[in-house]
């Protein structure tokens, strides 16, 4: 298989396990080591009100970030849109909208994302999203964000 393949395989499999929502079995495509990255501003990574939003590492890291990002939303108000998958060889970038509702306001939010993936050895290495943290931010903020 190419690199591409590959990746191409790995990221579709990703995505179906996402949608199917088991932290645990979507841990199992990350390496030990991922480079876990997130454009969120840094002074609010991991505040109470998204605890989920963190840079992080690995495997453990991967699952517990679909637990905490599960835990603070409800359930069954949730959709994600899948625009685009492009791939180039061991990096493939995915595009589209998430909407959610938060599960501490009750306020639903949609928000454009970009998540650039890599691939080594069938493992997911790098994952690097771009999202429109302010959506997210008002959703949860206990004032709306004003």
């Amino acid at each position: 298989m190419t690199p591409a393949t590959t990746t191409r395989t790995v990221v579709t499999d990703l995505l179906t396990r996402i949608g199917e929502g088991d932290p645990e079995r979507i841990a199992d495509l990350y390496a030990e080591d991922a480079d876990w990255r997130l454009n969120w501003p840094e002074a609010e990574h991991g505040s109470v009100a998204t605890p989920w939003i963190r840079h992080r590492s690995g495997r453990a890291d991967a699952a517990a970030h679909f637990r905490d990002l599960g835990a603070h939303h409800v359930p069954g108000e949730a959709a994600t849109t899948v625009e685009r998958v492009l791939v180039d060889g061991e990096d493939a970038v995915v595009l589209g909208e998430i909407r959610q509702t938060a599960g501490s306001t009750g306020r639903s939010y949609r928000a454009r994302f970009a998540l650039h993936l890599t691939v080594r050895d069938g493992l997911v290495v790098r994952h690097h999203v771009y999202e429109d943290s302010l959506a997210v931010s008002r959703a949860f903020a206990p004032d709306g964000g004003r």
